[in-house]
């Protein structure tokens, strides 16, 4: 973007594309967010420059070189994709192949209990670089993450959902959403929390309200919310889910709603709905790679017959949840 066009663009569309500018233009008294920069700085008096010792073109270049610099650091953290380069199983044999993961894809880890599902998906979470039980290495646009990108994307490249998710915050649902899309610099935190929640109760078995307090979440509640929360605040590129189908959440809207995010998704999972909707599978073997599917036209066509008996048979918990009860002459004529 042109330092020109920086300048003439309302001060609320620079917050919304990098949220930090916040903190510059606070600290110098600045923030005006319906005015462009130039536009805040011709209302500033002759005795502002003196109190801060400081000049409009000293103000400006300190602006415009913050942007840019924002601008460059989110350019080198930019994820095109990641691979997972092969390494042993556990006999210590190499693994067949390797795994190629993009953002907008979703892959499933596919394999028996015990297999290693879920050791694949902490070699991703901690950048793996030969030093975990599998020797596997994870690279981030064909290159092994150094500790300069280690340290920049600290705590911001994963976001990883798993079955058992317990909070310890007292606080309730709005304050603990609140906390983080504030943290996020978002515009309108409010109004980005009633989002979260109205997902969150779609995904969610039973509904819960923003008073709720989190630590009386039940477990399908707490994942609803942090899928929610990941989908509508979190800003990290990589998510992996272990084993959502137990869950207690709505699979099928979970997966459609992390599918628009144009994330990396990462499932271990032994649901054939979420491995047939997923682009690709790769299958695990005594805790190797064995090989990479994708996901052909006859197993699209499959998904539908799947997804029908799926519905029949959500209809029938939610029929029999809601304290219904089927009598004999029910099953003779099909009544409910």
């Amino acid at each position: 973007m042109l330092k020109t066009e920086i300048l003439k663009r309302p001060l609320s569309l620079i917050i919304r594309d990098i949220p930090t500018i916040v903190d510059f233009l606070d600290n110098f008294c600045l923030r005006k967010d319906n005015l462009t920069f130039n536009a805040v700085l011709d209302d500033i008096p002759e005795s502002y420059w003196q109190e801060k010792g400081l000049s409009r073109e000293e103000v400006t270049k300190m602006f415009l070189d913050f942007v840019e610099g924002t601008m460059n650091i989110r350019k080198s953290n930019e994820i095109r994709y990641m691979e997972v380069i092969a390494g042993i199983d556990k006999d210590r044999e190499p693994e067949p192949c390797s795994l190629l993961l993009k953002p907008g894809e979703v892959t499933c880890i596919v394999g028996p209990t015990g297999s290693g599902k879920s050791r694949l998906l902490a070699d991703i979470e901690w950048l793996a670089n030969g030093d975990t039980p599998t020797q596997r290495k994870v690279l981030i646009n064909g290159k092994i993450p150094d500790d300069d990108l280690r340290t920049r994307l600290g705590g911001k490249l994963v976001a990883q959902i798993t079955q058992n998710m317990n909070f310890v915050l007292d606080m309730d649902v709005q304050n603990f959403l609140l906390l983080h899309a504030r943290s996020r610099f978002l515009e309108k935190p409010e109004e980005k929390v009633c989002e979260v929640v109205q997902l969150a109760n779609e995904l969610s078995g039973e509904r819960f309200s923003s008073k709720t307090p989190v630590t009386l979440l039940s477990g399908g509640q707490s994942r609803a919310l942090m899928i929610a929360d990941v989908a509508c605040i979190g800003q990290a590129p990589v998510i992996l889910i272990d084993e959502i189908e137990n869950a207690g959440v709505d699979k099928q809207k979970a997966l459609g709603l992390l599918e628009k995010q144009e994330k990396i998704v990462l499932m271990a999972t032994h649901d054939p709905l979420l491995i047939l909707r997923a682009g690709q599978r790769i299958v695990i073997r005594n805790g190797g790679m064995q090989k990479m599917i994708k996901t052909n036209r006859a197993e699209k066509d499959f998904l539908l017959e799947l997804e029908k008996m799926d519905g029949a048979i959500r209809e029938a918990r939610d029929f029999f949840r809601s304290g219904h009860s089927i009598q004999q002459d029910d099953r003779l004529t099909g009544k409910k």
